[in-house]
């Protein structure tokens, strides 16, 4: 067996799980969090906020993604576009808190002015007072580095290094499995979004999302209808695993009303509903009348900020007397949500037990957990080679 070193790696520089969890170091050494959030985080598509946070032209939003500052951006066009939020002259943060622009992105320290889309456009007293040009100045060399993105689902994807595939290429399997979704779905409103701050790494979250072995402990008022026997497991390696159920029963107030349901679903999701893990950091939920999207921000080795959206039909997005149901529904699945906190905040206290192995998987129960920590061994064992030449 290869030893390992205390970063998690196998001597080899290959990450050789050997049929166990990613060792401890995964989770608490600072050393290995910095290599990881550069060869998972950045190296692939990572959601880094919602299209429903700029929803109107000039609406911007300043994202912290490990320590690099992004500006989300709607330009004029609608279009969602995402920059390093750092001014080309001197490096000032361009904007500090979401607004609404007018028309132009103003660095507060020296006032240079750039467009929506990230060219420069104004360069005030460059050459001296009163003269805004230079000729050493080439302002058309000189636009906000616009980072690589994507919008699916209204989730906003980057991939920092650049390399990544086509999201086309990188979502497909993901996409086609999910066909019958993508009419276009609305926010659901202020009330339709909360967040939850856990004591906890970023991993545990999306592998607690995977599974659903722990249903009957954890969710004992879900697992009442869904029984962990209605469930199934999902497992698309290099991509996304998680799981489903085939018994699905929609929200509905004290008249039995319900939400609309999207349209041209086939009747497979009259009573099924599916939850994948999107790697790497990206939960989905599709339902046949609503959907929701948790977008997981790793603070720290140890802290992560879960950030959940719901959306519905335009309808049921936008009805007035559906409002009252949209906070219950709200509310119940937060309620899912907080029972998950106290399980993941566990598991990170627990990966401090120095004699802890990275634990065993029940080769029926835990495919999805195991796929997610096989993919995340690969990103770093083929980082690693690509360092070594």
């Amino acid at each position: 067996m290869n030893s390992i070193d205390r970063r998690g790696f196998a001597s080899s520089d290959a990450l050789d799980l050997e049929g166990r969890g990613l060792p401890n170091a995964h989770y608490v050494d600072p050393d290995m969090f910095r290599e990881e959030s550069e060869a998972v985080l950045m190296q692939n598509w990572t959601g880094i906020g919602f299209g429903k946070d700029v929803p109107d032209p000039g609406s911007a939003k300043p994202v912290d993604l490990l320590g690099i500052p992004l500006l989300i951006v709607r330009d004029a066009d609608g279009e969602i576009g995402v920059f390093q939020n750092t001014c080309r002259h001197r490096g000032m943060i361009l904007v500090d808190r979401p607004k609404k622009l007018r028309g132009m992105i103003r660095c507060p320290y020296h006032s240079w002015c750039y467009s929506l889309k990230g060219d420069l456009r104004t360069t005030p007293h460059v050459g001296g007072p009163g003269h805004n040009m230079h000729a050493d100045i080439r302002r058309d060399e000189l636009g906000l580095v616009r980072i690589r993105s994507h919008v699916w689902r209204d989730v906003v994807f980057v991939n920092v290094s650049g390399t990544a595939p086509a999201f086309e290429d990188y979502a497909g399997s993901m996409v086609s499995r999910w066909s019958e979704f993508e009419d276009p779905m609305v926010f659901g409103g202020t009330d339709s979004a909360f967040s939850l701050e856990v004591a906890t790494n970023w991993k545990l979250a999306v592998e607690n999302y995977c599974e659903s072995y722990h249903l009957p402990w954890v969710h004992p008022g879900l697992n009442s209808y869904s029984r962990l026997e209605d469930h199934y497991n999902i497992e698309e390696p290099g991509h996304f695993s998680g799981q489903g159920t085939t018994v699905y029963r929609q929200f509905s107030d004290e008249a039995g009303r319900v939400f609309p349901d999207i349209n041209g679903l086939s009747r497979k999701w009259d009573t099924a509903a599916e939850y994948l893990a999107f790697y790497p950091n990206v939960l989905f939920g599709v339902h046949r009348d609503h959907a929701f999207a948790i977008l997981l921000e790793p603070v720290a080795i140890d802290r992560t900020i879960e950030h959940i959206a719901i959306y519905y039909t335009a309808e049921g997005a936008t009805a007035p007397d559906l409002a009252e149901m949209r906070r219950a529904n709200a509310q119940q699945w937060r309620t899912v949500f907080e029972e998950d906190v106290g399980v993941v905040e566990g598991m990170q206290r627990g990966r401090h037990g120095p004699l802890f192995d990275g634990g065993v998987f029940s080769p029926v129960m835990d495919g999805p957990t195991r796929m997610f920590h096989e993919w995340v061994a690969s990103q770093i064992s083929n980082a690693r080679r690509a360092a070594s030449g």
